[in-house]
């Protein structure tokens, strides 16, 4: 037993409307603006936020299991993943607009340890959540903002 759980929430902003904000939270919207993400599909995903789709990552070294377990049309959606012998949990992202016409993301992590390795790794991420949003806020707006930039929907 390793004995690290954590669940952590954060915000960004994003300035579309809720449900174009939310794509970019898709496996494929992210593609958009998350250096060095390619989420690999097993079985054709014409709807990549479809519950029960599943897809794979590779990132910072590590290879992530996700699978889609639930959604909101335009609101919310929530993952499983599991990156294995590290660590296991859901991310859930949920987006309201705001008076501007943009939106707040609501991004939460609830993550568990799978092995000693793991808990070190889970504590580095918890350790640095606020910075790995504001990592998400930066890179969201230069997408948004380059003039080659095609905004969901």
């Amino acid at each position: 037993m390793t004995g690290v759980q954590y669940s952590l929430s954060g915000l960004v902003t994003v300035p579309l409307p809720p449900a174009e904000a939310l794509l970019l939270f898709t496996p494929r919207g992210e593609e958009r603006w998350v250096k060095g993400w390619r989420p690999r599909f097993p079985m054709p995903a014409d709807d990549d936020c479809a519950p029960g789709t599943v897809f794979e990552t590779d990132t910072h070294g590590e290879r992530t299991t996700w699978i889609v377990v639930d959604r909101q049309e335009g609101r919310r959606v929530c993952y499983a993943r599991v990156t294995p012998g590290s660590r296991a949990g859901t991310v859930t992202v949920t987006v309201t607009g705001d008076t501007r016409g943009g939106s707040t993301a609501e991004v939460v992590y609830d993550l568990t340890a799978l092995s000693p390795q793991g808990a070190r790794e889970l504590r580095g991420f918890a350790d640095g959540y606020a910075d790995y949003l504001r990592g998400w806020q930066t890179a969201i707006a230069e997408h948004l903002s380059a003039p080659e930039a095609v905004t969901p929907g």
